[in-house]
């Protein structure tokens, strides 16, 4: 259950017009008259179809370009969809480019740590990290946008399920152009890249922009959340080993201002860490089997099937359930009545929270 007394709510739950006339004249007298020839058969002309030249009064108004992860009214620029795997460790704090990302979504990892997968496409960012390994729910995650996943390594098997769902992969270990290190920093916190040369590396097959994934509302006002939602000025999330939160933040930024363990995070740069939309999954997570460098057990979040979810926007928040059919489906909000939600245009961050060793509440 959530932190209030509300429980979860799960459901998911279309030419022509032919006229003819006939007409004869007949005359009858005693003497033979002229004859009168009948007239040919006529068809209507049929009816003219609505004009939607331009300037006509009839046109449809034009649907503007949006760029599809966030939502917002803009041209498009003409590249794919950028993920970059960054680490969430004490020490790898102020971290460089999440900032602008479209998505950010968090995932549980060793040690109920948590690591970043952001995805980027409306802003490239100069300099991301620290950048770290791959995991095996980011085939799920990086999946449906396409394009390219950057990191530094990982285990083999897991590099595997990346590549198998189709996406092009960037690798430090594998000497990859674009990675660089900090003199700031020590091993293997300081691990760094750019978004630009990452870009410069798509191949013909990946230089797509992504489809479209989650649904977004026209404007603020028309968002689930902000329409329909309870109020809330904050969230608080917990991980077995991290107790991230969003703090509501209308005044200076109108957006969710982010948290570690109650104080708030900003990147490198000075720039607090905001949200638009947070969107919480709860979700079941499962040992592999197998183990890092360290030895700790390397944990998969299960993102196919369903499960309870909450949206926040706009100093509100509305509970649903999400739905997501399998590695290369797009996820799915849904309200209680079984359609989509819709997030207001902005970024976006998605917080899996495991169903069991971690709790939600809002406020």
């Amino acid at each position: 259950m959530w932190g209030r007394t509300r429980g979860w709510a799960v459901r998911r739950s279309r030419m022509a017009v032919v006229a003819a006339f006939v007409a004869s004249v007949a005359a009858c007298t005693t003497s033979t008259p002229p004859t009168t020839p009948e007239p040919a058969p006529t068809t209507a002309s049929p009816t003219p179809l609505p004009s939607w030249s331009a300037g006509s009064k009839d046109r449809l108004p034009p649907v503007p370009p949006s760029w599809p992860l966030t939502g917002r009214v803009d041209e498009i620029e003409p590249r794919p969809a950028l993920s970059i795997k960054v680490e969430n460790h004490a020490a790898a704090r102020p971290q460089s480019g999440l900032e602008d990302a479209d998505v950010v979504w968090e995932e549980l990892v060793e040690g109920g740590l948590t690591r970043f997968n952001a995805v980027y496409h409306s802003v490239v960012p100069d300099v991301v990290g620290p950048i770290r390994s791959v995991r095996p729910m980011d085939a799920a995650i990086s999946g449906p946008y396409g394009g390219l996943l950057v990191f530094s390594g990982g285990q083999e098997q897991y590099i595997d399920m990346v590549r198998d769902v189709g996406l092009q992969l960037i690798i430090d270990d594998d000497e990859d152009p674009g990675f660089f290190r900090s003199t700031d920093r020590v091993i293997p916190h300081n691990l760094y890249g750019s978004g630009a040369d990452f870009l410069d590396q798509a191949d013909d097959d990946h230089s797509e922009p992504p489809d479209r994934q989650l649904r977004f509302a026209e404007d603020l006002a028309t968002a689930s959340a902000v329409a329909g939602g309870a109020a809330a000025s904050r969230l608080d999330l917990s991980f077995p080993s991290t107790s991230p939160g969003w703090e509501w933040a209308p005044a200076g930024d109108g957006a969710w201002r982010r948290e570690e363990f109650g104080l708030p995070q900003s990147s490198a740069d000075g720039d607090p860490l905001l949200a638009v939309n947070v969107v919480v999954l709860r979700v079941q997570v499962v040992m592999t089997g197998a183990r890092d460098a360290a030895g700790a057990p390397v944990p998969e979040t299960i993102l196919e099937g369903e499960g309870p979810a909450l949206l926040a926007t706009g100093g509100k928040v509305v509970e649903g359930s999400w739905a997501k059919e399998g590695a290369l489906e797009p996820l799915r909000l849904l309200g209680e009545d079984g359609e989509d939600l819709l997030l207001a245009p902005g970024n976006t961050w998605i917080e899996l929270v495991p169903v069991e060793d971690g709790a939600v509440s809002y406020r």
